[in-house]
């Protein structure tokens, strides 16, 4: 009975909150990054939404030097954050990401600093993990992320968007796992996440054995991304309202949601039922649950509640 109600609080709730055309367009900045970062541009265009934008948009949103530190410093701040209840993260431009910037890499991957094998290797083995927790820093973080793909997402940019929590894209969003056409395996998220997203694993071996380009359709068919938009302004419109429906609910399910989907999605089923349990031992001690249940009984919208800062 309470999941028909809650149904229907939350069908009521997608009719009164809608983006405005003014929010949609504050999440595309013209202004440049926001310092102290120089890769990302950071606004908000609702209540406890945080937009984070790759803001390279004259390099085609490619990823230097700068941007694998700036993501890791800009989400361990959202982690702790009680202002962001969900993130939205899009790229400036023409498209989302050409991936890494070989030009401002190459030192890094082609000169690695030691005095033999195992002190390049030692060292070269540190540099990968250090990227790698960029991506990783994403998914460890307990706010959802919203990602929004617009035209190009190559290489790094698929290994991004596979730590994210929710994926769209365009109609004319294109994904290509790059690294076998540099002659490397990619490192940094992709083999590892993307078997986890896509359903079928010959799928996943043909993208990362062959870096095919998947378009849009396949990517939604494939559960790539749950939803495709005509355009890139649609899409943000779709994004936010998404992000907005997330904040107006308790933080606390919120989080524990996705902690808990990430927890069960690399253990097995009874582990992740001894873990639920255990979570919510204490958060069921929430006034948040009793506020959530006399909403949906009084068929009023989460957004009418206020539910304290986490």
């Amino acid at each position: 009975m309470l999941s028909v109600i809650t149904r229907s609080a939350v069908s009521k709730f997608r009719t009164l909150w809608l983006p405005s055309q003014a929010a949609v367009r504050a999440m595309s900045s013209s202004a440049g990054a926001t310092a102290p970062y120089t890769t990302l541009a950071i606004s908000h265009p609702a209540d406890f939404i945080t937009h984070v934008e790759l803001h390279r948009p004259e390099k085609r949103n490619a990823m230097n030097k700068a941007f694998w530190s700036e993501m890791v410093d800009l989400f361990n701040e959202i982690a702790g954050n009680p202002d962001c209840r969900v993130v939205v993260f899009s790229g400036a431009g023409a498209t989302f990401t050409a991936g890494i910037d070989l030009l401002d890499m190459a030192n890094v991957v082609l000169q690695p600093e030691g005095d033999d094998v195992a002190r390049v290797s030692w060292n070269m083995k540190k540099t990968i993990a250090r990227y790698q927790e960029t991506f990783s820093v994403i998914e460890r973080c307990p706010k959802p992320v919203v990602v929004a793909v617009h035209g190009a997402c190559i290489g790094g940019g698929v290994d991004l968007i596979t730590a994210c929590d929710i994926r769209l894209c365009t109609q004319d969003a294109w994904f290509q796992v790059k690294e076998v056409d540099i002659g490397l395996a990619a490192d940094v998220g992709t083999l590892q996440r993307l078997p986890k997203v896509i359903g079928s694993r010959s799928l996943v071996n043909e993208l990362a054995l062959t870096a095919r380009k998947m378009y849009a359709d396949e990517a939604k068919s494939s559960g790539l991304v749950s939803r495709v938009f005509a355009d890139k302004e649609s899409m943000m419109a779709g994004a936010l309202e998404i992000a907005g429906e997330i904040a107006a609910r308790s933080p606390v399910a919120v989080q524990g949601t996705k902690i808990n989907l990430i927890y069960s999605r690399d253990h097995s089923v009874a582990e992740g039922l001894d873990y639920m349990a255990t979570w919510n031992m204490s958060m069921l001690q929430t006034q948040d649950v009793m506020k959530s249940a006399q909403a949906s009984m009084e068929k009023k919208s989460p957004k009418t509640m206020a539910f304290s800062k986490l």
